[in-house]
């Protein structure tokens, strides 16, 4: 992986439907170098997915969002990666990281109504073994997702950047 790979992935992540031949110019190399680094990127699963970033308010998406903070009990020569496996595997956990401070895992869960999520929250996520504590926050607005700002004005006033 050298630095015209680290600009590719830069530039689809920015935007992922970037024509081909736009993205070769940027990257100044020929569009069949473009079609093997990107062939590349996602066979050796460096690009996971591709994706859009929707605004489901907006949408008429009445989904509610929340961020479960856990505490957790690490299993004994599995370390984290077991409890992280188990709760993956539910659908309604968008987002799963384990990180430093206070609580050991945030999930970025969502659910029709906060209800929803409380239950499954209660029956599937706080019962689990080695869940020692959970917190749940509700998502009230959100005002920029994946580097994406959903406020328009904002979005016009964005400041360029350089690799």
């Amino acid at each position: 992986m050298d630095e015209k790979d680290h600009l590719i992935l830069h530039l689809l992540e920015e935007n992922s439907r970037i024509p081909l031949e736009d993205l070769a110019t940027m990257v100044e190399i020929d569009l069949d170098e473009a079609k093997a680094r990107i062939k590349t990127l996602e066979e050796s699963k460096i690009i996971r997915k591709y994706g859009a970033v929707v605004d489901w308010e907006r949408a008429g998406d009445g989904d509610v969002t929340s961020i479960i903070a856990l505490k957790v009990s690490p299993e004994r020569d599995a370390g984290y990666d077991k409890i992280a496996e188990r709760i993956a595997r539910f659908a309604e956990v968008k987002t799963l990281r384990l990180v430093s401070g206070r609580y050991d895992f945030i999930l970025l869960v969502k659910g029709r109504t906060m209800q929803e999520i409380a239950r499954f929250v209660s029956e599937h996520i706080a019962p689990m073994d080695g869940i020692r504590e959970t917190t749940t926050q509700f998502v009230l607005k959100t005002y920029k997702e994946n580097g994406t700002p959903y406020d328009e004005r904002e979005a016009s006033e964005r400041l360029p950047y350089s690799f």
